[in-house]
């Protein structure tokens, strides 16, 4: 009976460069990632009671300064759907075409990549890098080369590190005080640790990340079906009855290969050898594979140098492959299963879109002070006490009015507080009291306090006056 091994020795994973459609797609997006990513911080926006920054996670503030938004505490129930939004993306993207988002989108990928082309740059081609991995450290070639490439890594780490810190203050202060040793002993800690981790998963770790810590990859068979849109080597036509072999002499034209029961494949590896999570894609899908595509670009390469058609390796359905005679690839999204999480998708969408343009520019609330419940003042008259608490999340600075309807004039006493003024994300509490003669009081049951903004909003707030009766 063959035993089979729980735990093995990790085989360093050096893929090779590769030029093709999906490596240009995935440069493209792993430059615009980085774009955005170290560039936001630094990115202007006018603000009339904050830094001039287009993201701030104003932690002080007790809000999160996205361009033209303002987001407060109270305001998280947009957070957990837009969380929830993210995962439905994620299933519906995986139903159609696999693991996309892990090959071209996921932040592993991205800074795996670039500490690949680091790699790359400070030591060669993959070739050569394997040829510096078999030398003693003694050598001055290997120390000056692989040292290089950890020094970049370093860089690039803290670069990232210290660019998440930013996002948290304003960019220009944050980063004087940084380095002048005036910041928040957080920022200090929180730099160290993403540096550490950033230099973990992108440089030693790679594709044990995607392998064995992201649960994601584990799961991902549960939402694929036949019709899901991946990466596949077509193995009819590449193996034959007789299995790959290699074009040497008198196996380089197709029909030669046809009449000896060999198909396309001609064993050269370079899928093997461009994938950066090692895996060889003849074997099947598997688990690991992030559906990057670069095994399609090598064999298309090969493909293309041999005279041959492409698609040996491409991206197809496991329902169009068993076909006698498999037909274009394309998306298979009329399944009750796509549709579901489409459907989804466009309604919570909508609403947080629509709950996002419809949010008041500030909360309210009026509470009465129960003790005592009301009070019988010398002259007969009775006075109810009421706590008005106003909260700004205009944006900017608001002026409010507050007044009463259902009340005789001079009832409503709010001391100097008829019109006050908050700043934005502040709370302000307004003392209100209410006096009614006997009379007055017994025809008063009910009455409202009438709030306005100085953008001409008005809400009115119901409230009842008790009486000894």
């Amino acid at each position: 009976m063959e035993t089979k091994e729980l735990y093995f020795k990790r085989m360093a994973v050096v893929p090779r460069s590769i030029q093709g459609r999906f490596r240009r797609f995935k440069s493209g997006v792993l430059g615009l990632g980085f774009a955005v990513y170290f560039l936001l911080p630094w990115l202007p926006w006018a603000r009339p009671d904050a830094p001039s920054q287009a993201v701030m996670f104003d932690i002080p503030g007790r809000r999160y300064l996205i361009f033209g938004l303002t987001i407060h505490p109270q305001d998280v129930f947009w957070l957990a759907l837009l969380l929830f939004i993210a995962a439905v993306f994620l299933f519906f993207m995986t139903a159609l075409v696999g693991r996309a988002f892990c090959g071209y989108f996921c932040f592993q990928t991205l800074w795996t990549d670039a500490f690949i082309w680091l790699e790359k740059w400070f030591q060669g081609e993959r070739p050569a890098r394997l040829r510096l991995m078999r030398e003693p450290w003694s050598s001055r070639e290997k120390l000056l080369r692989v040292g290089g490439t950890r020094l970049a890594w370093g860089l690039v780490s803290a670069w990232t590190a210290l660019t998440f810190v930013l996002y948290f203050g304003h960019a220009p202060s944050l980063l004087a005080d940084i380095f002048t040793g005036r910041a928040p002993a957080a920022a200090y800690i929180t730099t160290l640790v993403l540096t550490g981790t950033t230099y973990l998963a992108a440089g030693v770790l790679r594709e044990q990340v995607c392998t064995f810590i992201c649960p994601y990859g584990r799961f991902q068979s549960a939402m694929y079906d036949p019709e899901t849109l991946t990466v596949h080597y077509d193995a009819r036509r590449g193996e034959g009855p007789a299995g790959r072999m290699a074009a040497r002499a008198g196996l380089r034209a197709r029909a030669d290969r046809a009449a000896a029961g060999h198909g396309d494949c001609v064993d050269c590896a370079l899928c093997v050898q461009v994938c950066p999570v090692g895996i060889d894609i003849r074997d099947g899908l598997q688990s690991t594979c992030i559906s990057c595509g670069l095994c399609v670009d090598a064999c298309d390469t090969i493909m293309d140098k041999m005279g041959w058609p492409r698609g040996l390796i491409r991206y197809d359905s496991e329902t169009n492959l068993r076909r006698s005679e498999p037909g274009p690839a394309r998306l298979h999204w009329r399944s009750l299963k796509v549709l579901g999480y489409g459907v989804s998708l466009v309604l919570m969408l909508a609403y947080l879109v629509y709950d996002m343009g419809h949010r008041a520019s500030f909360e309210h609330s009026v509470q009465q002070i129960r003790q005592p419940l009301f009070v019988v003042l010398s002259d007969g008259s009775i006075r109810n006490r009421y706590q008005i608490r106003l909260t700004n999340i205009s944006g900017s600075v608001q002026e409010y009015t507050i007044g009463a309807r259902g009340l005789p004039p001079q009832a409503l006493d709010l001391g100097n507080f008829e019109k006050v003024r908050i700043r934005n994300g502040k709370s302000v509490i307004v003392q209100a009291s209410v006096r009614l003669s006997p009379a007055a009081a017994r025809a008063t049951q009910e009455f409202a306090f009438v709030i306005r903004d100085g953008r001409g909003h008005e809400v009115v707030d119901g409230a009842r006056f008790f009486t000894q009766h």
